[in-house]
């Protein structure tokens, strides 16, 4: 209760959250974290809104919210299941941010590491064969924020978010550019997961600095493999975590 109160002022970088972000953020870190398993049958709507102290309307359309991202149905006369995970719009920036509420499975991260390795090097070798001089620019600059402000702070993790969005936008696929919110929830979360653990990250400038110097170059090998090193190394930080 104490995290649904926090909620009602706060979520992520400080934006305000109305009453149903809040029940359905609780919700859906109850349904990831496993306190609601698939299949099971949450509580009907007059018990859940008393036990959380709000509005019937307000549960219902937290409800609707999780439905929306594949964490829930309703069905009639049975009530509201939790989906299978097979469902769940696991991409969903929401659904990472309540992963990373609690504690995330090792599965879990390994996947996203996994699926970092697959997508954004040749994110960055399209980049590096399509990148604009504005777009270098901001990448540029968002390692010097970086590099002032470091990993351990939420500027230095923005400027991060900024890098990896610029990079997606330079690879001139739209498709691509859609996991834009993605990718940069996965970066955002994972850092943070890492500093939370109290671990310290290795000194992630350079590498990214192999990366805009590749895709700044046009070589489009180099880029690949420079994002594939970066990112090798970020889960190595994690992994060393993850044992400890």
């Amino acid at each position: 209760m104490d995290e649904m109160i926090a909620g009602l002022t706060r979520l992520g970088r400080g934006s305000p959250l109305r009453l149903h972000g809040v029940v359905a953020r609780q919700l859906g870190i109850d349904i990831v974290s496993g306190r609601y398993r698939p299949g099971e049958i949450l509580e009907n709507e007059i018990a859940n809104s008393e036990r959380l102290k709000v509005s019937r309307s307000a549960y219902r359309e937290a409800l609707r919210i999780l439905a929306a991202k594949g964490l829930v149905e309703s069905r009639p006369k049975t009530g509201t299941h939790v989906c299978p995970r097979s469902r769940w719009n696991l991409l969903d920036p929401d659904i990472l941010a309540w992963h990373f509420a609690t504690e995330p499975s090792a599965d879990f991260i390994y996947s996203l590491f996994e699926l970092r390795m697959i997508v954004e090097p040749g994110i960055a070798a399209l980049a590096a064969e399509r990148r604009t001089e504005d777009q270098l620019t901001r990448m540029t600059a968002a390692l010097d924020a970086m590099d002032r402000h470091t990993l351990a702070t939420e500027a230095g993790q923005t400027a991060d978010s900024d890098f990896h969005n610029t990079l997606l936008e330079a690879s001139g696929n739209p498709l691509m550019g859609a996991l834009a919110v993605s990718i940069a929830a996965a970066v955002r979360w994972s850092t943070i997961y890492k500093i939370r653990q109290g671990a310290v990250p290795n000194e992630p400038i350079p590498l990214h600095r192999y990366v805009l110097n590749a895709v700044a170059a046009g070589d489009a090998e180099a880029a690949r493999n420079a994002m594939r090193l970066l990112i090798t190394e970020a889960l190595r930080d994690t992994a060393q975590t993850l044992k400890a």
